[in-house]
């Protein structure tokens, strides 16, 4: 075995053209720790954001040498640490949160803590697990900020996007009338999982769940004393007319993940791969990405 793997970070973000491929020392797990080989990590617009240098500016990262890049991932267990109660060869997929840290998803192997992590059920491609953590865990908790719906009206921002359209389900199983808010091309994805449709925004809603980042914009659409939950927690919306302000900040769940990778291989929540590319094309997705108009996710394979 090598005793280097290949990681994806930046040294001084600047965009795309910033990221480099390097090789770093494998490291052994630690108790309650798991080394994964990758078999796919989603590129998601948080990391747009790392390389950007956007959490840098804002003295979220800190690191002297480089930042790792990617949050989300899928593969097979290759060793396991002290106290790991998991097989040599399991299919997990996981979630690696927070900004200050020197590695990230992008790469050929991971350690993490075996608690980030929940089993890829039969039936469901390691590809398409790699896709799932991030969005459905961030959709997830966002809807539990929102609470039950008992019929009052939901508007999703960013209706198509790899959040907004986890939320449109599950939101819509907590008793919300949910309405997507997405461009007309969209329209068919929207409804087809259930929820009605808008391609343009309109105000006089119960509740705005803002997956497109509309942030003061999303506010003005709730109604007086209704509720708007966010996906930036660096940068919440200031609130205004009694209207109730919260914002997501996607935290590991590793029980949570297993019932939404679950319901994901029955086909209860979408699989979203738009494409899926080799690791040293990393850059090529984050343009693309940043272009706009994908709908589903870019996955870096090793």
């Amino acid at each position: 075995m090598s005793h280097t793997f290949r990681t994806a970070v930046v040294r001084t973000p600047g965009g795309p053209d910033t990221i480099e491929i390097v090789r770093v020392p494998v490291v052994e797990p630690g108790p309650g720790e798991i080394r994964v080989a990758i078999a796919g990590a989603g590129v998601n617009p948080v990391d747009l954001g790392v390389v950007a240098g956007v959490f840098h500016q804002l003295g979220l990262v800190h690191q002297p040498r480089h930042t790792g890049l990617g949050w989300d991932f899928a593969g097979t267990v290759t060793a396991t640490g002290p106290g790991v109660d998991l097989a040599v060869g399991s299919r997990i997929a996981g979630l690696v949160p927070g900004f200050d840290r020197d590695f990230g998803t992008y790469a050929e192997q991971l350690v993490v803590p075996v608690g980030v992590t929940a089993p890829v059920p039969d039936g469901l491609d390691l590809i398409e697990a790699a896709t799932v953590p991030l969005n459905s865990l961030t959709a997830a908790q966002l809807v539990d900020l929102l609470g039950d719906g008992d019929g009052r009206r939901l508007l999703v921002t960013g209706a198509a996007g790899a959040v907004g359209g986890y939320v449109l389900t599950l939101a819509g199983e907590r008793g919300w009338r949910v309405t997507g808010l997405a461009r007309p091309a969209d329209e068919k994805f929207v409804r087809g999982l259930g929820a009605e449709f808008q391609s343009a925004p309109t105000p006089g809603w119960d509740a705005v769940a803002d997956g497109a980042g509309l942030q003061e914009r999303g506010v003005e659409l709730v109604s007086d004393g209704g509720l708007f939950v966010g996906v930036r927690p660096s940068a919440p919306p200031a609130a205004e007319r009694g209207v109730t302000v919260r914002v997501v900040g996607v935290e590991p769940d590793a029980a949570r993940l297993a019932e939404l990778l679950d319901a994901t291989a029955r086909g209860r929540l979408p699989v979203r791969v738009h494409a899926v590319l080799p690791l040293d094309e990393a850059a090529t997705a984050h343009r693309a990405l940043a272009a706009g108009g994908v709908r589903g996710r870019f996955v870096l394979r090793p």
